[in-house]
């Protein structure tokens, strides 16, 4: 027994047109082909369980793409990739672009009295201490020293 579909896809013909030419189009991914065949498998009727069954994934993903169609658009539905700030559960970036800037300009200056070198603690101490930041972790200030390919030599 199938449950009532609560979000029902409606498609106009640019629409339909556009979902065509992404399942028959290899330069998209195969995920983003699927999700174009749910669409258009949901548009005639079919239940969630069949087009699972058809597309091979579960129907539980059926439903997804059919509630992000109703919610949003076409594009969003398809799309694979999601934008950093629209994720729920991510915190904000603790590095913008200035805060980056003072990191790697301590990083690179002689290190303090007493020490050989920065270690991560230290950079981090001093950039609270600086208040560039109000708190952050070693391995947020490590990875971003590794992606700037800055050299602490």
């Amino acid at each position: 027994m199938s449950r009532l579909k609560i979000h029902i896809v409606t498609l106009t013909d640019a629409e339909r047109e556009q979902l065509t030419g992404i399942t028959r189009n290899y330069r998209f991914s195969q995920r983003e082909r699927s999700r174009a065949r749910i669409l258009l498998l949901s548009e005639q009727g079919q239940t969630d369980a069949r087009i699972a069954e058809q597309v091979g994934c579960s129907w539980m993903t059926v439903r997804n793409v059919r509630l992000r169609f109703c919610r949003s658009s076409e594009a969003a539905a398809v799309k694979q990739k999601v934008k950093r700030a629209e994720q729920k559960n991510r915190s904000p970036r603790v590095f913008d672009g200035e805060k980056e800037a003072h990191l790697v300009a301590l990083a690179c200056s002689a290190p303090p009295e007493g020490a050989e070198r920065w270690t991560l603690r230290l950079l981090r101490d001093r950039l609270i201490e600086m208040q560039v930041v109000d708190r952050v972790g070693t391995e947020t200030i490590r990875r971003t020293l590794k992606k700037t390919n800055s050299s602490r030599g």
